[in-house]
């Protein structure tokens, strides 16, 4: 008699006696882990990254969303064990693979991580498992490469293995949303794939949302990230276009912001970085040009969006020159490394570019970034400004506002420096001295 491996594996999901393995733990694994293991599963968390496990041990997080007490609690009550074998997944009933897909220098996507993964995870791989992919990747992914190194094994998916996937939806260190209040998109290789990966993520989030296939599901999450991307570069550009009617594209935003419909207020800056922005939008064109076809939007809006650090560095140059100063050896702050307010990661962060930019053109820069550890800025390079405090800001000619960080004593910074210049309108309100420039 054929074993139901289906309604077994089911029965373990409700009951929550399955063990969840997680692949990748960083900004998005670890929480996921974390959200599992706090609904009851024991989970296994596997990283590849042997200093990254160490520091999980050690109770250091690398996301805001799962702090250092949070970590230590998992660990100490066994609920979360963590380690860099993937052995152990041959004892996970359900496995989700969280690990990156960067771009390549050429902009093509970088499948790299997921493929080490899906070899890992099929070579352990057994019957009556579930294997999910988070990662954000083109349409077909899945397909192409989970499915046929499972069947490689001599194992039929949606028979002897179940595979779905379900698109990554984490902000780190957005309060308002994280994992059980953020809808969670799924889909299967089959209708069975489809309902056992819902009632797995049932149990962790507040509403499941089934969509028909594997590739629809890919696509949500590429739309979600080239429709941010895609806006963010039209308020750019309205900025530069602001600039030139003499108009405060701020004013701007707020008043068409008190629209009660058709509008969706999104702010200018210094450009999108991150793990999701900057590369997610990628994935499709990449996919749609192998099918003779332009994603014309998300081209031009990663071309309005990578210009966006250079219009910083002009704005510093045209603030210095008003002081009767240029570029070239004077002494400049940096207000900000991360891509986003609130967290200390530095991928793709538009700082970074605003600092190659400033430096190219001879300036001397330090950096000053609550968030971001010590070991990063020593990694990039950068001088380090540990706090703000008057005497330490008088050294500089300018400082410029990349990363508009909770915390930061902007007040002091604006009293402080004779001009900053502020991409990110984190100084609204204290232009009193005439010393702000924004785009």
């Amino acid at each position: 008699m054929t074993p139901d491996l289906a309604g077994s594996l089911r029965e373990k999901l409700a009951s929550r006696k399955a063990r969840v393995g997680v692949v990748g733990l960083g900004y998005v694994g670890l929480p996921l882990a974390a959200a599992f293991a706090e609904a009851g599963f024991p989970v296994l968390g596997i990283d590849a990254d042997p200093r990254r496990v160490e520091d999980l041990r050690r109770g250091r997080s690398p996301t805001p969303d799962v702090g250092p007490e949070r970590l230590a609690t998992l660990l100490a009550e066994k609920r979360l064990e963590v380690g860099e074998s993937p052995d152990a997944l041959r004892e996970a009933d359900a496995v989700s693979i969280c690990v990156p897909t960067p771009l390549r220098k050429t902009r093509e996507p970088d499948l790299s991580f997921v493929v080490a993964a899906a070899d890992a995870v099929a070579a352990r791989a057994r019957p009556g498992q579930l294997v999910v992919l988070e990662s954000t990747t083109y349409p077909g992914t899945t397909r192409e490469v989970l499915q046929p190194r499972l069947e490689a094994r001599g194992l039929k998916p949606g028979v002897d293995v179940f595979l779905a996937f379900s698109p990554e939806r984490i902000d780190p260190g957005n309060r308002a949303f994280g994992v059980r209040n953020t809808p969670k998109v799924v889909a299967g290789l089959s209708k069975e794939c489809a309902s056992l990966a819902a009632t797995l993520y049932g149990a962790i989030v507040d509403r499941v949302v089934p969509v028909s296939s594997l590739e629809a599901a890919e696509t949500v999450k590429l739309l979600e990230n080239t429709f941010r991307a895609v806006n963010i570069a039209l308020v750019n550009e309205i900025a530069l276009v602001c600039r030139r009617l003499g108009l405060d594209v701020w004013e701007v935003v707020e008043a068409a912001g008190t629209k009660p419909f058709g509008f969706l207020p999104f702010r200018p800056g210094p450009g999108i970085g991150g793990h999701c922005l900057p590369t997610d939008p990628h994935y499709l064109s990449w996919r749609m040009r192998a099918l003779d076809y332009r994603v014309r939007f998300i081209e031009l809006a990663d071309e309005v969006n990578r210009a966006m650090p250079g219009v910083v560095v002009e704005r510093v140059a045209e603030a210095l020159n008003e002081q009767r100063k240029s570029v070239n050896g004077t002494r400049l702050l940096l207000l900000g490394l991360a891509y986003k307010a609130g967290v200390g990661d530095t991928r793709e962060s538009p700082a970074l570019d605003v600092a190659k930019g400033l430096r190219e053109r001879g300036a001397t820069l330090e950096a000053h970034d609550p968030f971001v550890p010590a070991a990063a800025f020593e990694a990039l390079g950068l001088p380090r400004l540990p706090a703000l405090e008057k005497g330490d800001l008088k050294r500089f000619d300018a400082a410029v506002v990349t990363t508009d960080h909770p915390g930061v004593d902007y007040p002091l910074l604006v009293s402080s420096v004779p001009v900053v210049v502020d991409a990110r309108n984190a100084c609204a309100g204290l232009d009193g001295l005439g010393r702000v420039r924004r785009l």
